[in-house]
């Protein structure tokens, strides 16, 4: 069992919902990133999505776009976020991390450190890192049969995102290769747009779950406790982003990861 997937179960078994921070690795600060993942878990995260900072990114609104523009002008790249997570393991071997990106980076990396046809120096490099879960926003599902197996051979899960114009064969699609948690995108459009319809999320997942039998996160679109808490009554896990980018943007570096704990301890006393 995958540590995501036990971080589930144990959740699951004390009636309690998974809460998902995200956060842009090597932002807003390039060595700040295991002090705020460490931030994050005192304020009861329960799983860490690690934004991998993208030249290019489909999905991500204007303020994970500014954050991640901010970290690649540090100089952070993926070889830098495996490196982050291998220092957040030194103090913390539970908390699952799940690295959350884009095609671009991966492919470079494998083709940088030697990726062989039976190999790839991603997976290999992320695993011994201590990396949980990987999700790739461009790697469709139809396409990543093989990159599903080498993960979870390495006891990674493959994450998928599910939206409100999946259709049912496209579930079924997902359902197929993905493990650990899928994440329903509650909004058509990017990270951080809109308002997110709490009635819409409660009619859609019904529809995933006839599909889908792992865990279903809801993100985009959250931004304070009480659409978490709303959210938290038909979901397993509430994944929240853009907010978390905000608060953190201009604090001096000695607060940041006390801004990121506090305000995850306001969601966390909501959901439970």
């Amino acid at each position: 069992m995958s540590r995501i997937a036990a971080t589930f179960a144990s959740l699951k078994s004390r009636g309690r919902k998974a809460l998902i921070p995200y956060v842009t690795a090597g932002f807003p600060f390039a060595d700040i990133t295991p002090e705020l993942m460490h931030g994050m878990v005192a304020g009861g995260a329960d799983v860490i999505e690690l934004g991998v900072p993208f030249s290019d990114p489909s999905a991500d609104g204007p303020v994970i776009q500014k954050a991640g523009d901010k970290a690649l002008a540090f100089g952070v790249g993926l070889d830098q976020v495996i490196e982050m997570v291998r220092v957040f393991r030194t103090k913390d071997n539970k908390t699952p991390v799940v690295l959350m990106g884009y095609a671009n980076p991966v492919e470079r990396y494998d083709i940088k450190h030697g990726a062989g046809q039976s190999e790839s120096a991603f997976i290999r490099d992320a695993a011994q890192a201590g990396v949980d879960g990987v999700l790739i926003v461009d790697y469709p599902p139809e396409e990543c049969v093989e990159f599903a197996r080498k993960l979870r051979d390495h006891g990674m899960d493959l994450i998928f995102l599910l939206a409100p114009t999946s259709t049912d064969a496209r579930m079924a699609q997902v359902a197929e290769v993905a493990s650990g948690y899928v994440y329903y995108v509650s909004l058509k459009g990017v990270t951080g747009a809109g308002t997110l319809d709490v009635h819409a999320v409660e009619t859609m997942l019904p529809r995933i779950r006839r599909h889908v039998s792992i865990p279903v996160g809801v993100g985009f679109g959250i931004r304070d406790a009480a659409t978490a808490k709303a959210i938290s009554k038909v979901a397993d896990a509430v994944v929240i982003g853009s907010k978390i980018i905000q608060l953190i943007e201009k604090q001096p570096r000695e607060k940041v990861a006390a801004v990121a704990r506090d305000f995850l301890k306001e969601i966390r006393m909501a959901l439970d």
